[in-house]
């Protein structure tokens, strides 16, 4: 593992060069400034939306097991 530290090192700082020295990767940041505001709010609508298929996911497991328990 220690042979990768040197790579990704220079990759990681690579990448933060090409995003502050580009036009195009400065662009993205002013977006990401701009739109940092509603990342809490998409957030939780994503928690919401995950935390309901978990839900119904979990509804049909218990659906399964209740039929394999009858089926004994």
């Amino acid at each position: 593992m220690r042979k990768w530290y040197v790579p990704l090192t220079v990759l990681g700082v690579g990448s933060i060069g090409v995003l502050f020295l580009t036009e195009s990767g400065r662009e993205r940041l002013r977006w990401l400034a701009a739109n940092l505001h509603r990342a809490p709010e998409a957030l939780l609508d994503w928690n919401e939306a995950a935390q309901r298929e978990i839900d119904r996911i979990q509804l049909a497991l218990n659906r399964v097991a209740d039929s394999l328990n009858t089926a004994q």
